[in-house]
């Protein structure tokens, strides 16, 4: 017999009750406190979530507007096609040191002021990108800014708490439209920017956007804080491995996710060089308007978060990871066919966006009162799947070219389908015992 998991109905939402013992003094600041916002004023409008969506977007966008530019910085900085490969690299690594370290602090210190700030620094520090002279000082800038656009995974966390249970599934699904939209929409709002004026340009227009909505966050989020204050940073992160280790859930669906986030960042890495060179010789413009594709994607997210909200979270998991195997078999036809390659490129972002939805949605309801370092664990695990994809990536187009290169992304497509499979074997012998 399958057992259906539903996340929105996995874990309570009320939070305990009140010790009886509390301390008379306790008692008296209670007395005198204003009282707690009603649930329903804390409750998600349709502006402040499309404010949310458009947030996570943009925070995300920077770590994405260098894959058409490739080329062109390459040639403007003087480096060689691996060491402009490594800037997508060192983004990835940025944003999952900063998934480990920076995230699990939304429970320890108020929310609204931890996005703001960390909005504010990566404004900062593309900046540094915007004026860099050489490749080191690029990937500095790359590395750093990736480290603070993590504020997105502070974002989402914060909609969720603020989403009714039955609606779970769709908030989350709205809020990863808007990331997935800043991840595809940077590619192809880049590669025009650039041709306009200029690569450096792209930077600093981010950089001025993330200031912008720090001060809309600070304005319109309503204020959270943590539910694990009294926790020290140290504990804070131990408390996130102990979480892995608890929660097989959570493994499995984290081992998942970066199994295809590498398969997904194998395309966008090596996409660049393919559309670059013959047959198809294609501006930095006409590269960064493939990402419109993905559009598909989008579509696919929302669809993902109504279905798990219905209980039907297995199945868009099991179809997502088939999905993502069989977009690579027509990628891997799609090297000098570009038909093909679209339905390959089409296919790859529904199944990629699909699959991280269902996710999510699984392991937000796991731990309510651990939220943040429940994403952090999961997103940390994801973004280095993906680093991992887009640093293997760089090295085998240099020695094998497209055939090789879909092989790793079919490779890595066929360990999503093993390890759902064995997940959900391991979850069926658990509920018979």
């Amino acid at each position: 017999m399958t057992t259906t998991f539903n996340p929105s109905t996995a874990a309570p939402s009320a939070a305990p009750s009140a010790a009886p013992s509390a301390a008379p003094s306790a008692a008296r600041s209670a007395a005198t406190a204003k009282p707690a916002a009603p649930v329903e004023e804390r409750r998600l409008g349709k502006g402040l979530l499309t404010l949310m969506s458009v947030a996570t977007g943009l925070s995300v966008a920077g770590n994405y507007y260098a894959h058409p530019l490739l080329d062109v910085i390459g040639r403007d900085l003087r480096l060689g096609t691996t060491t402009s490969a490594l800037i997508v690299t060192a983004a990835q690594v940025g944003y999952g040191l900063g998934l480990f370290l920076l995230v699990p602090l939304g429970d320890r210190m108020e929310r609204r002021r931890l996005a703001m700030m960390l909005y504010g620094a990566t404004a900062l520090f593309v900046l540094l990108m915007a004026t860099a002279v050489n490749g080191a000082m690029l990937l500095t800038g790359a590395v750093l800014a990736a480290v603070t656009s993590v504020g997105a995974q502070v974002v989402v966390p914060i909609a969720v708490s603020l989403a009714a249970p039955a609606e779970r599934g769709k908030v989350v699904g709205t809020v990863m439209t808007g990331l997935l939209m800043g991840m595809l929409m940077a590619r192809t709002f880049s590669g025009v920017l650039s041709e306009l004026g200029g690569w450096r340009t792209v930077y600093w227009f981010h950089a001025a956007a993330m200031i912008t909505m720090a001060f809309l966050l600070r304005r319109f989020l309503p204020r959270l804080d943590a539910e694990s204050g009294g926790m020290s940073y140290g504990t804070l992160l131990k408390s996130t491995f102990t979480l892995l280790r608890s929660e097989p859930l959570l493994r499995w669906r984290s081992a998942i996710a970066a199994l295809s986030l590498g398969a997904f960042t194998v395309l966008w890495t090596s996409l660049t060089f393919l559309l670059a060179e013959p047959p198809y010789g294609w501006s930095e413009a006409s590269i960064g308007l493939f990402g419109l594709l993905g559009v598909a994607g989008a579509l696919a997210a929302n669809v993902a978060g109504r279905l798990a909200d219905r209980g039907r979270v297995q199945l868009v998991t099991g179809g997502a990871t088939v999905l993502l195997l069989a977009s690579w078999l027509a990628l891997g036809l799609g090297g000098r066919h570009i038909v093909l390659l679209v339905i390959g490129v089409l296919a790859l972002d529904m199944a990629q966006q699909a699959l991280l939805n269902s996710n999510q949605n699984v392991v937000y309801a796991l731990r309510p009162e651990a939220r943040n370092r429940v994403n952090a664990a999961f997103m940390t695990t994801f973004f280095v799947g993906g680093a991992v994809g887009s640093a293997l990536t760089s090295v085998i187009w240099v020695h094998g070219g497209w055939t090789a290169v879909s092989i790793l992304g079919a490779t890595l497509a066929a360990g999503t389908v093993v390890l759902f499979a064995l997940e959900r074997l391991t979850h069926a012998r658990v509920a018979r015992a």
